[in-house]
């Protein structure tokens, strides 16, 4: 039987190359995002309806992600697989200097948005039959150590780790399981700047090294091949040279 999954955030990034190694692998994608235009895009050459569904909502929004996960349950009838990818970072900034709207925003997207997607996939694979499924949620780097100036970020990814945390346990009897991927340094609009040089901890700008996105979408493949009788809590993949391991 063909398997679905879910992919929030895949008009771009992470989101897109996910989806398209997903699609490439001959899963059925459920695609979802803010811009449909993106997300056609990213789907583009997969025969919609049949490989590809288009799905537009806000991830923060509670309408929006319930309606989104009702037309996949209607149209394709299971979910085997979420991809809780979906995230936005800040401009960095002291925290005194950080406007609260952007608190807010970034927040509904990386901590509320998580929490919705998170429990319309638990939902549904509670209730299908034979019940069951794997959410995956994207952390960061973050989730371990922060950048300079990046307390909306890097608070808005401990939270996922404790969802996942609470995911992995309260799933077990429903046959669900709950992961989680680390990512940094992957080569994405979000990174862009990352290799003519960013801020260090010590107050220097300096170039960090990258890595290819489709290494990120290659690991997210392997946990989701991975049967439901095993899981992986963590895993961490990134650029081999950044500045997270050691000193300085």
């Amino acid at each position: 039987m063909t398997r679905t999954i879910l992919i929030t955030g895949a008009g771009s990034g992470i989101g897109r190359a996910t989806a398209r190694a997903f699609l490439a692998a001959g899963w059925r994608v459920a695609l979802m995002g803010r811009r449909a235009d993106a997300l056609e895009e990213t789907a583009q050459g997969a025969a919609t309806g049949e490989q590809a569904l288009i799905l537009p909502a806000d991830v923060g929004k509670p309408d929006q992600v319930d309606r989104a996960f009702a037309q996949l349950a209607r149209h394709w009838g299971r979910l085997d697989v979420l991809f809780n990818n979906a995230g936005i970072s800040a401009k960095a900034a002291p925290i005194d200097e950080i406007p609260v709207e952007d608190w807010l925003r970034l927040c509904e997207v990386n901590i509320t948005g998580m929490f919705l997607c998170a429990r319309a996939a638990f939902g549904q694979m509670r209730r299908q039959s034979p019940q069951g499924g794997r959410i995956i949620n994207n952390g960061s780097i973050s989730a371990h150590a922060p950048r300079p100036g990046s307390a909306p970020y890097t608070t808005s990814k401990h939270a996922v780790t404790g969802l996942t945390r609470t995911l992995a346990l309260d799933g077990r009897r429903f046959d669900i399981a709950c992961g989680q991927i680390d990512i940094g340094n992957a080569l994405t609009e979000m990174a862009a700047a990352f290799p003519q040089g960013v801020l260090q901890a010590d107050g220097s700008i300096r170039a960090e090294p990258v890595m290819d996105v489709t290494h990120v979408a290659e690991a997210v493949m392997h946990m989701a091949n991975l049967p439901l009788s095993a899981n992986i809590p963590f895993l961490t993949i990134m650029a081999r040279d950044m500045p997270f391991v050691g000193r300085g």
